[in-house]
């Protein structure tokens, strides 16, 4: 049987599936009760709006995994990035080199549209993934911390 990897850019069809992939990987992240996206909502950001993309990585036409990015800007390059939001492989197709296949990918798309990084946040726990991008040369951006305002204190700020 042909098991060669292939990747398609997701469709407005794939909305399900791709709901599907977020709520598996907040689930393997102990955060599914934090996901609050559904169908609508993503066709309107993901398709109408066009503010992400997402690919999927597929055997025999089957989607094995997925990722959903979106540029980002570095005014110190003077260029976009892509900033890869999730990333997700099936855990029975974990351990066949297919993540890395999909950062490949990435990195291949963010070349072909001349971006300068391609960057993303991994929880702290998560070690088996932090000595995965280790290994493929990433650096942990130990000198920054992330802050985020959301819901009511967004709603507060913005008055």
């Amino acid at each position: 049987m042909n098991t060669e990897l292939t990747f398609r850019y997701a469709k407005r069809e794939d909305v399900g599936l791709i709901l599907k992939f977020i709520k598996d990987l907040a689930e393997y992240e102990k955060m599914l009760d934090e996901v609050i996206a559904n169908e609508d909502t993503l066709l309107e950001w993901l398709f109408d709006k066009q503010k992400s993309e997402v690919i999927f990585a597929c055997i025999n036409g089957k989607e094995i995994g997925f990722a959903l990015f979106f540029h980002n800007f570095s005014t110190f390059l003077g260029r976009a990035g892509l900033y890869l939001e999730d990333l997700y492989v099936l855990p029975e197709y974990r351990g066949k080199g297919y993540g890395k296949a999909i950062l490949k990918k990435l990195a291949m798309i963010a070349k072909e549209r001349q971006c300068g990084r391609l960057e993303w946040w991994c929880l702290d726990w998560n070690q088996s993934s932090i000595d995965f991008y280790l290994s493929l040369g990433a650096q942990s951006m130990s000198d920054w911390t992330v802050y985020r305002i959301s819901g009511d204190t967004l709603d507060e700020l913005a008055k």
